[in-house]
């Protein structure tokens, strides 16, 4: 593919985002930050961070990135993999003895489900590429998610433990056997459980001492301490038309402030460190990340991975390389990506075919603060979108961006 990153696009993103979700009101702010060719191009800082405070987002802006934690705590627990401590095909319940008796749902609902034996059972591999017949509880309203949202607040980082988790989940039925459809789950929050099962250390402390602190992601971590908590950026989502009340509501923008960095729950560490959504981190510290996979495991003079783990990672490991379209579990049906031409490796979506939204074999993910990053191996490429606002389908701007940089000339 003859690409490349010229100041056009750059112009045409910077004013995207401002005339289409800045001045409009629906974000409050954006930032973007790009590599390209052996090069990091700053991107724009638009908006504001803390609409209340009148705040202008920066580059050091501290956000929350909820499911972008996905792809560090899959490559966090690939790193065990290669120490041969785990395989891929190891029943997950070689770790986790109660999961053993797992059924599949079938009928009945909360205190009553009866369900029968899966045909095969949940495997490691089957949590990295959410294939694990879990759920979220979020988005159907199964029983099983039903039972979910009754058992599990996610709202609520204090409520419980990682142990509390995988003890409920022990109790609920799974949605399907394992490895038959695809389904986004708390797969990645029961990874975070096992990386610190193998590896006899806290969850936090193994991402930092393999993950972060090798990579200098500083100011990425499940919580932002007092020196830092003026660089956290406000959280928001859009007034409902029938919204009334002039408490945390900035008119202009159309806004809700929904979680502000003074009173945030981030401004303290929580109990439970989720694995699949609980990090926070900054345009700079992801980009390193992002890099070290785009450079197959390795930034600078820290190792992470290995090359040929960094390519089975990013691989479409749907059977028979379908879609999340042709894969995915039927009824209401969730992702931080597309469905078409979109499959699922070991901890984020890959690209299946070439479109107008990027090459074949480009890899990321999002989060629901709508949030993005995408890296392309095809035209050495990385773009990571940085906003505060849920829930993260409500706008189309993560595509739209792609098509931005891969068909403007």
């Amino acid at each position: 593919m003859n690409f490349e990153l010229t100041e056009k696009k750059l112009t045409y993103i910077e004013n995207h985002i401002q005339e289409n979700y800045i001045q409009t009101g629906r974000f409050s702010c954006g930032a973007t930050l790009y590599y390209h060719k052996g090069e990091v191009i700053d991107g724009p800082l638009l908006g504001l961070m803390d609409i209340e405070r009148g705040k202008h987002v920066t580059r050091d802006t501290i956000f929350r990135i909820f499911s972008m934690t996905k792809p560090i705590t899959s490559v966090a627990f690939m790193r065990l993999y290669e120490l041969g401590l785990v395989s891929l095909d190891d029943p997950v319940h070689k770790f986790i003895p109660s999961w053993k008796d797992l059924i599949v749902y079938q009928s009945g609902n909360l205190n009553n489900f009866f369900g029968i034996p899966p045909s095969q059972p949940m495997t490691i591999k089957h949590l990295l590429t959410h294939q694990s017949g879990l759920s979220y509880g979020i988005m159907s309203d199964t029983k099983v998610d039903q039972a979910y949202r009754t058992l599990i607040n996610l709202s609520d980082p204090n409520s419980g433990t990682l142990e509390d988790l995988i003890e409920v989940l022990s109790n609920l039925p799974l949605l399907f056997t394992p490895g038959s459809a695809w389904n986004y789950s708390l797969s990645t929050d029961v990874l975070g459980f096992l990386i610190s099962i193998i590896s006899d250390m806290d969850f936090d402390d193994y991402l930092k001492k393999y993950i972060f602190d090798p990579l200098e992601m500083k100011d990425t971590d499940f919580y932002v301490p007092d020196e830092k908590i003026h660089r956290l950026a406000a959280n928001y989502v859009s007034v409902p038309s029938n919204y009334s009340s002039e408490e945390n509501f900035s008119e202009s923008e159309g806004l809700r402030l929904i979680d502000d960095p003074l009173e945030s729950i981030y401004g303290e560490k929580p109990a439970y460190l989720s694995g699949g959504g609980g990090l926070v981190s900054t345009l700079d510290d992801y980009m390193n990340f992002s890099r070290m996979l785009l450079n197959k495991g390795g930034l600078g003079d820290a190792f992470i991975l290995n090359p040929e783990t960094v390519e089975l990672m990013t691989q479409n490991h749907i059977p028979n390389n379908n879609d999340l379209n042709q894969f995915a579990m039927t009824g209401i049906r969730w992702a931080e990506s597309s469905f078409e031409d979109v499959g699922f490796g070991l901890g984020f979506s890959t690209q299946t075919a070439d479109t107008s939204e990027g090459s074949k074999g480009q890899y990321g993910w999002g989060g629901a603060a709508s949030t993005y990053f995408w890296i392309d191996p095809q035209v050495d490429l990385i773009c990571i979108f940085m906003t505060q606002f849920v829930p993260s389908y409500t706008y189309d701007i993560r595509n739209e961006l792609k098509r931005i940089v891969y068909s403007i000339s």
